[in-house]
């Protein structure tokens, strides 16, 4: 649970964008536009809102295209829906940790696949060659 202000204020205006997001853009390219956290300033005048998008690089420029273009609608509707003395300034940036943990992930899978699956046996002991 978010315990500072900025903080409670973000995850509101994340959960916001999202529903806007799926029910009122118009643009396809908002369509495959996931919304993954909002840092807002201390004076709450101005936000910056992480956001996924599907598929490769062309559809990121898209969907970073649509965003700017939607930007002054989509805090017009954050204005009618939050009960905020002023409405922050949105900023679009794309959240590309997710694409870092995949390479991250498949860097270990690939060290783990090269790694022996057992260790090597010891050879067994032959009870003759210790000396009494």
């Amino acid at each position: 649970m978010p315990s500072s202000r900025p903080e409670r204020v973000g995850e509101q205006v994340r959960a916001e964008l999202c529903a806007l997001l799926r029910t009122s853009a118009s643009d396809p390219a908002l369509q495959r536009v996931t919304v993954t956290h909002v840092r807002m300033a201390r004076d709450l005048q101005h936000a910056r809102v992480y956001y996924t998008a599907l598929g490769g690089a062309a559809e990121r420029r898209q969907a970073d295209r649509g965003l700017r273009r939607a930007a002054s609608f989509l805090r017009g509707r954050l204005g009618r829906r939050l009960r905020l003395r002023h409405v922050p300034d949105l900023t679009f940036v794309h959240d590309d940790s997710i694409e870092r943990e995949q390479r991250i992930a498949h860097v270990l899978e690939e060290l783990h696949l090269d790694r022996p699956t057992s260790p090597p046996a010891s050879e067994p002991v032959d009870s003759s060659d210790v000396p009494e």
